[in-house]
């Protein structure tokens, strides 16, 4: 059993999915970093300075009562909130990956395009076949 595991975890294909899933996390972090240092503050100025981040809505309030500046304090309040600004960081980092995952996947079969070789025109006969069928002919006759 320990062998079979061996042979599972050492193929090909398992390193590559490892790799790639190290990959994604790493990937994943770059995009979350874009989305809310490089793209939702413009956002946010745009649509009157909003941090995108802190928009929330108080279910029901903490041990210390409201209001509060920002989602931290709210959490740090032991409130129960509903947080639509960190679902809409989410769903543009989502975008994004998606995005970029659609290109990777059409660069790589444009590749896998350009590879295939183009079919091989068929081998010539071999002499002894073409004389076979010479005399298969002319037994017809």
């Amino acid at each position: 059993m320990l062998k079979e595991f061996k042979e599972f975890a050492m193929r090909g294909n398992v390193i590559d999915l490892a790799v790639g899933v190290v990959i994604g996390a790493a990937f994943g972090k770059i995009v979350d970093s874009l989305v809310k240092d490089i793209i939702m503050p413009p956002i946010g100025m745009i649509v009157g300075k909003v941090d995108f981040a802190n928009i929330f809505f108080i279910l029901n309030e903490g041990k210390v009562p409201g209001p509060y500046a920002t989602l931290a304090d709210a959490q740090k309040a032991g409130a129960v909130t509903l947080n639509p600004g960190l679902f809409f960081n989410q769903l543009i980092s989502f975008i994004i990956i998606a995005f970029a995952i659609f290109l990777v996947v059409k660069m790589i079969n444009k590749l896998k395009r350009e590879e295939a070789p183009a079919p091989a025109a068929p081998a010539p006969t071999p002499e002894d076949i073409e004389l076979l069928r010479e005399i298969r002919d002319l037994l017809k006759k």
